[in-house]
C-alpha cells in the first residue's frame, strides 16, 4: 500500500487560525505537505507540525499566477485557505477571494491536482455584504475550472487564536459596557479543529467531488448567547448596550480605522444582519460534519481551555485562590 508520505498537498494560507490547524492535521496522517504564504520566513512555527522534513514553507502570493503555478506543481491535492476579513491596500476582497480563488483553481486544474477549496456559510452573489459577494465568486471560479473540487463553508470558528471569542473576551476585559450588534441574529459556531479534520477526510477522498458542504457546531445560538456564554467562561459581568443595525454601521465608519479588537467595519455590520447556520438543504444530504463522520465540538466543551487566561484570576478563577 502507499504511503501518505508520497502524496504532496499543497495548502495556501497554511499560516493563518485554520491553516496551523489543517496543517497538524495532515502531518498526523502522514502527508507531505507544501505551505504557500507570502511571508514564509514568518512561518517557521509550522515546522514542528510534523516531522523533519515533512513541512516546506515557500512564498506564494495569489495576485500573482506566476508564483502560484510555481507552488502548485508537482502536488497531488491543492488547498485553498486564503481569505480575509477586512480589505486594505492591494489585499481586497476581490482580489484574494474572487480572482485569487480563481487562480489557484487554474493552477490545480493544469497540474491535474485535486482541489478542495474553503470558503464561507453566506457566500451569496446577491448578497449586500462584498465579502459574501466575493466568496460566492471564488466559488464560481473554482467550480468552473475544477468542477471535481470539493467546497467547505464554514460557520463562524472558534478556537485557540481566533479574532472571534479572544476578541470579545479582550473587550470584556477592558471595558464594563459592551455593544451588542444583531443580537437575535443566529451562528453555529464550528470548532477550528472539527474543521480541520474535515478538510483532511476530504484529503483522503472521503468527502463528495463536486459537492459544496456547509460546516456547523452542534448548537445554533444567538450573537447575545455566545458574548454571554464567553462573559460566563472568562466570570466577566457586563453590561450588554443593543445597538440598532443602523447606528452600528455609523460607528462601523469610524472604527474600520481603528486597531486590534477595536476594529469594526460597515461590511462586517451588513453581515451580522444574516443568520449564519447550516441550511437545510446540506443537512438533507449529508453535506455536514455529521455526514462525514465527525461529531462536532461544542463553544461550551472547547472554549474554556484557552479562554481561561482572560478571567480576573486566570486559570486559578475557579479554584477560589
Amino acid at each position: 500500500m502507499a504511503s501518505n508520505l508520497e502524496t504532496l498537498v499543497t495548502v495556501f494560507g497554511g499560516s493563518g487560525f485554520l491553516g496551523r490547524n489543517v496543517v497538524r492535521a495532515l502531518c498526523r496522517r502522514d502527508y507531505r505537505v507544501r505551505v504557500a504564504v507570502r511571508r514564509p520566513e514568518l512561518a517557521g512555527y509550522l515546522q514542528p507540525s510534523g516531522k523533519v522534513g515533512q513541512v516546506h514553507t515557500i512564498q506564494a502570493n495569489l495576485r500573482y499566477p506566476g508564483s502560484v503555478e510555481a507552488a502548485v506543481r508537482d502536488s497531488h491535492v491543492v488547498i485553498n485557505l486564503v481569505g480575509i476579513l477586512t480589505q486594505g491596500g492591494a489585499q481586497t476582497f476581490d482580489a484574494v477571494q474572487a480572482k485569487g480563488a480563481e487562480t489557484v483553481a487554474k493552477a490545480a486544474a493544469a497540474a491535474g491536482a485535486g482541489l478542495i477549496h474553503v470558503s464561507a456559510i453566506g457566500a451569496d452573489a446577491d448578497s449586500p455584504s462584498h465579502y459574501a459577494r466575493a466568496k460566492a465568486a471564488g466559488e464560481a471560479a473554482v467550480s468552473a475550472a475544477v468542477p471535481s473540487a470539493t467546497i467547505f463553508r464554514p460557520s463562524v470558528m472558534f478556537g485557540p487564536e481566533d479574532q472571534f471569542t479572544n476578541r470579545f473576551a479582550a473587550l470584556a476585559r477592558m471595558s464594563p459596557v459592551l455593544p451588542l450588534i444583531g443580537g437575535a441574529t443566529r451562528m453555529q459556531p464550528v470548532y477550528v479543529g472539527d474543521v480541520a479534520t474535515a478538510i483532511a477526510d476530504a484529503v483522503d477522498g472521503k468527502a463528495k467531488a463536486g459537492a459544496t458542504y456547509e460546516l456547523g457546531g452542534p448548537e445554533v445560538l444567538t450573537m447575545r448567547e455566545i458574548i454571554e456564554a464567553i462573559l460566563a467562561i472568562t466570570d466577566r459581568e457586563r453590561t450588554l448596550v443593543p445597538l440598532s443595525f443602523g447606528l452600528a454601521r455609523l460607528k462601523a465608519a469610524f472604527l474600520q480605522f481603528a486597531p486590534g479588537a477595536f476594529k469594526l467595519t460597515p461590511d462586517q455590520v451588513t453581515l451580522l444582519e444574516r443568520d449564519n447556520v447550516v441550511s437545510d438543504t446540506a443537512k438533507a444530504a449529508g453535506l455536514t460534519l455529521e455526514g462525514l463522520g465527525i461529531t462536532p465540538d461544542s463553544l461550551e466543551a472547547i472554549a474554556p481551555q484557552y479562554l481561561w487566561r482572560f478571567r480576573p484570576q486566570g486559570q486559578f478563577q475557579r479554584m477560589g485562590v
